[in-house]
């Protein structure tokens, strides 16, 4: 009957997967369950928290209650902030106009929307500019200066961008103009000459504020600012949700105070009195489907206290210190669910997701294909018919940027397989080129690419007949911006950070820069970094993935940028059903029997329509979503990887294993051995009941019985047969060593 171990093969068919490598984090039972006794969490939680660097008791109370935490007042964290509430309340009081230039994604743009809320609900004179992301690219630039002096304007206010931009305030001081920076990119070696820098990259990295995106720069400007002037009520909370949206928009992380607010935020934004937000949720569909679903963790926002009611004008700077720490530390949480101009019918709290898949896209779209202004507009204006059509407006270039992206997508792709799919492990980065593609989705694209390829993209589309412009995506053993300055004679400008960059080249040093990048990938990347890393938490059964499971993970939202959605990982599921859906989606039913029951889950695979259809047999690696339909709450998947099942997780000979051991689990007492069975050797566990589990060397399956003619067969990858076969090879594994 040993014939009848042999287990039918995963599905070996030639078929295509997404190309990737699993990061499983180890398993620490023993810590994790001291901690959750600890802490009053549970298993699965602390095991997480600590798969997230959290270890210790304060540290859980820490992360699961950010408002336990009392926060240092910014102006001992920052410090020109004092300077630059001196500077605007000075020009608020004389009438002097004020001038903010942003920046064209969705940080800059709501930065700006908050900056111009607060200053004019303020007192203040105050008009912005955004320079244009086709003709002028990122940043203040001596143009936007010049036009800024002839208006009258006296005072510069920059967010999101500023602090590289040492020739274009140098020309501002010259017209003696004072300016105000606000920014959150990495520091140059060269400050600029501007009365006044608020840079989170300047403070100590130990800070609570040292996480914040421009959007939480001007956050924290407006709110002390509101509140050394007295009139920080009503203020605060159409501020937090500008702050929540640029937050994540902008992939900050979700760690110190902007894990605090963002759990704030997401709780208020439905009930939001601003009207553009209110129009934003409407017409992207949140809570009623959409492009990516409900997806990810959820959970309620943060108990904050009541709104700061604010003190008088012309406080000592104790006063100040204090008055603006509490603002600061007591948002309220509590809301006026009557707003009249309110329309939406959901009052629970938004998730990150919501925003990063809904309403974030619908921002940066306008920042990458259309007017800012339109933005602006939206997020500024009381009026709902108003806030309706910029919404509408939005919804409309969306659409047209995700037509752009899909259609720019497959050109690509076609590119690669044509021309650098073979030479792929050789070159370790990909470089496309290609004309009549829209610089300001490229960078989608890109994104896209290296998640398809697990190479480094360097992508980009010609100006006119002589020059190229691009963007870059990374991978985490590659360092774009070394990059670009490895090639930097043969580049024009170009920028960045590790992660991502921008560039522009002549089009006659195309070749030259293909053969610079690839040398610099191959002496930066071995041939394992070339393929995607999906990190992994925990191994769960399908017998495991319910509401209750879900609801416990609800203590970790909201989840982000540091703090990413748990990935949990399942082996040998079957396939039973898989279909397309929407724009190439894969939509699939998975299985697994335990105990002689079947337990099925529904699952989807977002962009996986090049790998129709699946195996039946797969490990799975996937994140946790919520579907709401109908009025009826599931638990799905949202698949992340995917690879062959293995035939079997276990490897023994019996050359290499002692062959007898005795051995405790589950408070019952088992012996076992590595006996040969024809050329393969074969592990017996036996119980005190004499009941034998013979697990043949490489199957995937075992007999479990009192002899070998009335056996039953089994499936070991289910747990109960896992964890005791995983017990036997660990007692044999001790008496050797």
């Amino acid at each position: 009957m040993a014939d009848q171990l042999t287990s039918e093969l995963p599905d070996r068919r030639l078929t295509r997967l997404p190309i990737q490598r699993w990061q499983i984090c180890p398993d620490k039972p023993e810590i994790a369950q001291k901690l959750a006794i600890v802490t009053n969490i549970s298993p699965i939680i602390s095991q997480l928290l600590i798969n997230r660097g959290i270890k210790t008791p304060e540290q859980v109370q820490a992360f699961l209650d950010p408002e336990s935490l009392s926060l240092p007042s910014p102006l001992t964290e920052f410090p020109d902030l004092a300077v630059s509430l001196e500077l605007l309340e000075s020009a608020i009081a004389s009438k002097e106009k004020i001038a903010i230039c942003g920046d064209y994604d969705a940080d800059g743009m709501t930065s700006t929307a908050l900056l111009l809320r607060s200053l004019r609900t303020l007192g203040a004179l105050v008009d912005y500019a955004i320079p244009s992301r086709m003709h002028e690219g990122y940043g203040i630039n001596k143009r936007i200066v010049e036009e800024f002096s002839n208006e009258g304007v006296k005072l510069i206010l920059t967010v999101d961008n500023g602090i590289s931009a040492y020739d274009a305030i140098a020309f501002a001081r010259e017209l003696n103009l004072k300016v105000i920076i606000t920014d959150h990119h990495d520091i140059p070696q060269q400050l600029p000459p501007a009365n006044a820098i608020l840079n989170p990259k300047l403070i100590a990295e130990s800070s609570p504020y040292r996480s914040v995106a421009g959007v939480g720069v001007a956050y924290i400007l407006a709110v002390c600012l509101a509140q050394q002037l007295g009139q920080a009520k009503g203020l605060i909370q159409p501020m937090l949700a500008l702050f929540t949206l640029g937050t994540i928009a902008d992939l900050a992380p979700l760690i110190g105070v902007n894990r605090r607010w963002v759990k704030r935020g997401l709780q208020q934004l439905p009930k939001s009195k601003l009207a553009g937000v209110q129009a934003l949720i409407q017409v992207a569909g949140v809570g009623g489907g959409g492009e990516r679903g409900s997806g990810g963790v959820g959970g309620q926002g943060g108990q904050g206290g009541q709104e700061g009611q604010g003190g008088q004008g012309g406080q000592g700077n104790e006063a100040i210190n204090n008055s603006c720490t509490d603002a600061i530390n007591r948002v309220s949480t509590t809301f006026d669910s009557s707003n009249p101009k309110s329309k939406i019918q959901n009052p629970k709290s938004l998730k990150p997701e919501d925003i990063g898949f809904r309403l974030g896209p619908r921002i940066n779209a306008i920042g990458r294909i259309g007017d800012p202004q339109i933005v602006i507009d939206l997020l500024t204006t009381d009026d709902m018919g108003i806030a309706l059509e910029k919404a509408m407006q939005c919804e409309a270039i969306n659409k047209q940027r995700q037509q752009m992206c899909s259609e720019i997508e497959s050109e690509a792709i076609a590119i690669v397989e044509t021309e650098f799919i073979s030479s792929l492990q050789q070159d370790r980065v990909l470089v496309v080129v290609k004309s009549n593609w829209h610089h300001g989705v490229i960078g989608i694209v890109a994104s896209r690419l290296v998640e398809r390829y697990g190479v480094p993209v360097f992508i980009a589309t010609y100006e006119d007949e002589t020059h190229i412009r691009g963007s870059a995506r990374g991978i985490p053993e590659f360092n774009v911006f070394a990059a670009l300055e490895y090639c930097h004679d043969l580049l024009g400008k170009y920028g960045g950070h590790k992660a991502a960059g921008g560039f522009s080249f002549p089009a006659e040093n195309l070749a030259a820069l293909r053969k610079r990048l690839c040398e610099f990938a191959n002496k930066s990347l071995e041939l394992e970094h070339i393929k995607p890393l999906i990190k992994i938490d925990a191994k769960a059964y399908l017998n495991e993935i319910n509401s209750q499971l879900y609801q416990q993970l609800n203590a970790l939202h909201p989840c982000g940028i540091d703090n990413p959605d748990p990935v949990f990982w399942t082996p040998n599921v079957q396939v039973i059903e898989q279909q397309i859906v929407g724009k190439g989606h894969i939509k699939l039913t998975v299985a697994q029997i335990i105990d002689n029951r079947q337990f099925k889950i529904k699952a989807i695979a977002w962009r996986w329509g090049d790998y129709f259809p699946l195996p039946s047999r797969l490990d799975i690696a996937y994140k946790l979503r919520e579907n709401n339909f109908n009025g009826n709450t599931t638990i799905e998947l949202e698949l992340l990887g995917v690879r062959l099942a293995k035939q079997s997780h276990l490897s023994f000979t019996s050359a290499s294993t002692p062959s007898k051991s005795t051995f405790e689990y589950n408070q019952r007492h088992y012996t076992c051995g590595i006996y040969q069975n024809g050329e393969l050797p074969e592990l017996r566990i036996k119980n005190s009941e004499g009941k034998v589990l013979a697990v043949c060397c490489g199957h995937q399956s075992a007999l479990l019985g009192t002899n070998r003619q009335d056996a039953k067969i089994v499936d070991i990858s289910q747990p109960q047969y896992d964890g005791i076969i995983q017990a036997a090879l660990q007692a044999l594994k001790s008496v050797k060593s």
